[in-house]
């Protein structure tokens, strides 16, 4: 009989972090994310690492079960409803990936608006003078306005970065007292219809699922920027197509989508105005290194009968 912890990973972690925990656990990780094989891999294990979408039901056979650690900030992947039914500690790891997720952004910011990628491939393909005239109608980022969705602490952190550009910043979030000096409060009309660059950093709840639907982005400028770090469902998919395909909106990054992976016939592949990235904007090896590190201080911390530090439904739990 085993007599070790067992520690379930929904998918592999930093090998450095993975050999620190098997150091106290035996450590597993399914062959796949699929809803059947996750819960029979937790059937008999002590902890869970997540990394993928759990099945609403994983928690029903899963009685051995002392806590759960998102391998990362997002809870939307956990059924928190069930986890407090079952009464598991749930635990993340706030701020982890907090500057990849705004790098990403930056990044994102300076590829929509002064279009290097496309002027390189020009300047390989058709020469000097048409690549010099396409790439002479990028424009700039100082003076414009960027509107932020959700200034938790990768918004409230964009918001420093951008206003050092000289880009002045709106922000929308439900507890507008918090929001970093220099961040003017608005409401979500205002937002769409004075921002050049709509950044969406809010969690995916009920109440941002759709939150930029076509009325909201009827709103917004003919050449604004929409960039979604957030979750695929905060943005109607099909109303931001239609906006681009319509002239109604400048472009997008989206590097989070309804269905992930992106099939290989998804219409957002049709679109060049898209920047299209694999759900990659919060992972950089530097970042992978401090998600795993906390993740696995966590389930030791489990592991050992002790109270995560980061314990997401300590109050949820009470009151289940």
């Amino acid at each position: 009989m085993n007599s070790r912890p067992i520690v379930v990973l929904t998918s592999a972690i930093h090998p450095d972090e993975h050999a620190r925990l098997a150091e106290h656990a035996t450590v597993r990780v399914p062959p796949d994310a699929r809803p059947d094989t996750l819960k029979a891999a937790v059937a008999d294990a002590d902890g869970l690492v997540v990394r993928n979408v759990l099945p609403a039901d994983i928690f029903d056979g899963a009685s051995r079960l002392k806590g759960v650690v998102r391998h990362g900030v997002g809870l939307d992947m956990i059924p928190m409803e069930a986890a407090n039914r079952h009464r598991i500690p749930v635990a993340n790891i706030p701020g982890s990936n907090t500057a990849s997720v705004v790098e990403y952004c930056l990044a994102a910011m300076l590829h929509l608006r002064r279009r290097l990628p496309a002027v390189d491939a020009m300047l390989r393909a058709q020469g000097w003078a048409p690549a010099r005239a396409y790439g002479e109608g990028g424009g700039e980022l100082a003076g414009a306005t960027c509107g932020i969705v959700g200034v938790g602490a990768i918004g409230g952190r964009l918001a420093a970065l951008v206003q050092a550009m000289d880009m002045r910043v709106l922000g929308l979030t439900r507890r507008p007292q918090t929001l970093p000096a220099g961040v003017q409060a608005v409401d979500k009309a205002t937002l769409m219809r004075e921002s050049d660059v709509i950044v969406l950093a809010c969690p995916l709840n009920e109440q941002t699922r759709g939150l930029i639907d076509a009325p909201a982005l009827a709103l917004s400028k003919p050449d604004a920027l929409l960039i979604n770090v957030a979750r695929g469902p905060v943005v109607d998919a099909a109303a931001l197509l239609a906006a681009i395909r319509e002239g109604r909106l400048g472009g997008a990054a989206l590097d989070v989508h309804d269905v992930q992976p992106l099939p290989v016939d998804a219409e957002v592949f049709r679109h060049p105005g898209i920047l299209l990235t694999p759900h990659l904007a919060g992972t950089t090896t530097a970042s992978m290194r401090r998600m795993s590190q906390g993740a696995v201080d966590e389930m030791l911390r489990i592991l050992r009968g002790e109270a995560p530090v980061n314990w997401v439904n300590k109050d949820a739990m009470a009151q289940a």
